[in-house]
């Protein structure tokens, strides 16, 4: 009797281990519908956590289990599809699967504009969406070149003004807000961004709001915010990397060359992305070294960053987290040039100052999501930024807040959601520059939605926030949003928007005290908050003509300052011993309109076997000052403004090809300070600006390049040409822009 029971025993064990090890493979190949080429990185996802990529040949193979299962085949550009398969154990299933190019911009998912998330087309205000892709390839590693080639927004010495609504104020009181992830990153003291530390290793996507938005995000964002989205993991676990090389080329102005060994720049970066069971982790790693194409002007910086994202397996809906980013950088900040003849690209020594900067932030969050009706989050940020100059210790800064904000979201119905908060941002500087302060502001916000009528989508919020400083209280301001956006048919969508802005002054503006080579700063305690508002109207219209797919978007819009921010030259008071001198000191100025109008465009079409995009944009504004007793504009043009700019960029890509060119024109700027002018200081502070200025204050126009080839399954290899022209042009007075330079990249992606 022995034998028969251990041979119904082997035959059990055998049978257990045959269906624990049973193989259910799906294979096939991705291709698109079009061209019938094969699609290279095509997301290929089913169940939980599980899943692969297609190869360079499109091909792909991947073990689902026995049953019934759906498969997702994503890929960025193209609709994806979803194919259900039914298989049994030990089978093998051929599933070939074709893609269909998608350009309909209009159905992004966005979540700036409203803190929920929206498709792009039904929201009531202008929105740009820059996707990694759109930077990745063009060997952009710098925000501030990123969002300075973006149709309508420009960008002078770090300061950045969307639409013409700001323009330069020496480093301080940024009128625009920076966010990552929805948080701000603006530092307590100078009130500006630290572009160097935003994490575009690790960037998904960056949404630019267009126009006052302070309802929703506060103080700062009287002309529009920017937030930086990092992407979260996917069932595909993904690693990114890239090395990079470059050298800057002579100027065309031979006389400005002071080098004799090549000024080269190179980065490092890596970022990795995945699902480890309920938790999500994203890391990235960036190094950056750059050796100017300026006399003391080099940079050195290491940024890295981590995500950790829980999703509670008891509470269904119990998202927690925490996001860390830092950074340090070495370097020298350009302020004046020498001379404009020998010497535009060599910086005055008495201006060379050595910065060693320190960035961290941590994000701690928790998020409730209950039947799809009510949502919470509660997110807060603890904020680091560390200001030590070696050589001028009386500039030394150190700035710490604490953000945090609780929001919840209720869909009262199926036409109506609301959404309200509260904030607080708590502030302390310790400085030698602007002195030792504290800040706090405290604001509550709502806003409704409503869907009144089937393609009719209303918004109206309001926020209250009351700013303290020193624990002296400013007063409670309220300030307003609504807006509509009418789905006219299919693919067009009619917008109109208004929405008021609110921006106290920063420390800088009211106790920066300094002197800096011929450049005085005095400080100003008594200046005044700054408001504002922005009204547009737009259309956004779905693109389909014969095998041309695409969008475009038209709005004209009109914005006005009130008690406007500027630092304006003159002859001042010491602060200390009362005794008059000539300098720079922030100051309420005139009142501000700004009219104007956009065009936005992005096509895309098959030539034989080229995918080929083509996109740009092109912004006129009309920057005057407003008398607020007579009701008029003036003839005087807002200062750092230019009336027109384009953008124009054709992409194209055929198998392990792809090349690209970027064209960028924009018009003289219209008014710059007059002490830059006038003969009694223009030669003190730059020499030899006044003649230059006269001569090549006419507009530019200039070109980028780039080339990639897909060597494998994982590696890239392309190059880039910036400023192709070789233009040469200026930014703020004194700050030439980058000569034509090149740089080659190895980049990874598996």
């Amino acid at each position: 009797m022995r034998f028969p029971t251990v041979a119904i025993l082997a035959a059990l064990v055998s049978s257990a281990f045959s269906a624990a090890f049973a193989q259910t493979t799906v294979r096939g190949r991705v291709y698109d519908n079009n061209t019938m080429e094969p699609l290279y990185g095509v997301y290929v996802i089913y169940g939980n956590n599980k899943g692969t990529t297609t190869g360079m040949d499109g091909l792909y193979s991947t073990n689902p289990g026995p049953g019934k299962s759906e498969i997702t085949f994503s890929l960025i550009g193209y609709k994806s599809s979803v194919r259900s398969v039914d298989i049994s154990s030990d089978d093998t299933l051929e599933l070939n699967v074709g893609l269909d190019m998608d350009f309909m911009e209009i159905g992004q998912i966005v979540v700036s504009a409203n803190r929920q998330e929206q498709k792009i087309a039904e929201l009531t205000v202008s929105m740009d969406v820059l996707k990694s892709s759109d930077f990745l390839k063009t060997h952009i590693t710098d925000p501030q070149e990123l969002i300075n080639k973006t149709s309508g927004i420009e960008i002078l010495d770090g300061q950045a003004s969307i639409r013409g609504g700001s323009g330069f104020s020496y480093g301080t009181g940024s009128k625009v807000l920076a966010l990552i992830d929805g948080l701000p990153m603006m530092s307590p003291d100078a009130g500006n961004i630290k572009w160097q530390f935003l994490p575009l290793e690790n960037i998904s996507q960056v949404e630019i709001i267009k126009g006052a938005s302070s309802v929703l995000y506060g103080s700062s964002a009287l002309n529009g915010i920017i937030n930086f989205r990092t992407a979260d993991a996917t069932n595909v676990p993904n690693t990114t990397f890239f090395a990079e090389a470059g050298v800057f080329g002579n100027p065309r102005n031979m006389n400005w060359k002071w080098w004799n060994t090549p000024r080269i720049y190179s980065s490092l970066s890596f970022s990795h992305l995945q699902k480890y069971g309920n938790t999500d982790m994203g890391i990235g790693i960036n190094l950056l070294t750059d050796n100017g194409y300026r006399k003391y002007n080099d940079e050195s910086l290491v940024r890295m960053n981590l995500r950790l994202k829980h999703h509670n397996d008891k509470v269904k809906g119990l998202v927690y987290g925490l996001n860390i980013n830092s950074g340090y950088t070495v370097k020298t900040d350009f302020v004046l040039w020498e001379d404009a003849a020998y010497g535009a690209l060599k910086q005055d020594t008495g201006t060379v100052s050595l910065l060693h900067g320190t960035y961290l932030t941590v994000d701690p969050y928790i998020s409730y999501k209950n039947s799809g009706r009510f949502t919470h989050d509660l997110r807060t940020r603890f904020q680091l930024s560390n200001n030590k100059f070696p050589v001028r210790t009386e500039d030394n800064s150190d700035g710490y807040s604490f953000y945090s904000e609780y929001q919840m979201q209720y869909n009262v119905s199926g036409f109506m959601s609301i959404t309200a908060g509260i904030t607080e941002n708590y502030s302390k500087v310790v400085s030698n520059f602007y002195g030792d302060h504290t800040g706090l502001n405290i604001a509550g916000f709502a806003q409704v939605e409503l869907d009144p009528l089937p393609h009719i989508k209303l918004v109206a919020g309001v926020r209250v926030e009351q700013n303290s400083l020193d624990e002296i209280r400013d007063k409670v301001v309220p300030i307003f949003r609504t807006g509509i956006n009418w789905q006219v048919a299919d693919y067009t969508f009619l917008r109109a928007s208004f929405g008021q802005g609110y921006r106290y002054p920063s420390i800088a503006e009211k106790y920066a005290s300094n002197t800096i080579g011929s450049i005085r700063i005095f400080p100003n305690p008594y200046i005044e908050p700054e408001s504002g508002w922005t009204t547009e109207a737009g259309l956004k219209q779905g693109i389909s003509i014969g095998e041309i797919k695409g969008m475009a978007d038209i709005s004209v819009f009109m914005s006005q300052s009130i008690n406007m921010i500027e630092y304006l030259f003159g002859n001042y008071p010491d602060p200390v011993t009362g005794i008059f001198g000539y300098g720079f000191l922030a100051t309420n100025v005139e009142d501000a309109r700004v009219y104007g109008s956009e065009i936005e465009f992005d096509l895309g079409r098959m030539f034989g076997k080229f995918n080929t995009t083509l996109s740009g944009g092109y912004t006129y504004i009309y920057p005057v000052e407003f008398n607020k007793a007579t009701h008029q504009n003036s003839d005087i043009y807002l200062k750092y403004r230019r009336k027109h700019a384009v953008l124009l960029s054709l992409n194209t890509a055929y198998k392990r090809f792809d090349l690209g060119f970027s064209l960028f024109a924009k018009s003289k700027i219209l008014n710059i300070d007059d002490v830059f002018l006038n003969e009694l200081t223009r030669e003190e502070i730059l020499p030899g600006f006044y003649d230059y200025w006269q001569k090549h204050n006419t507009g530019y126009f200039t070109m980028d390049c780039n080339a990639g080839y897909k060597i494998s399954n994982v590696l890239t290899l392309s190059v880039a040409v910036k400023n192709l022209t070789n233009t040469e042009y200026m930014g703020r007075p004194g700050d030439i822009q980058p000569q034509r330079n090149y740089s080659i990249r190895l980049a990874g992606n598996f």
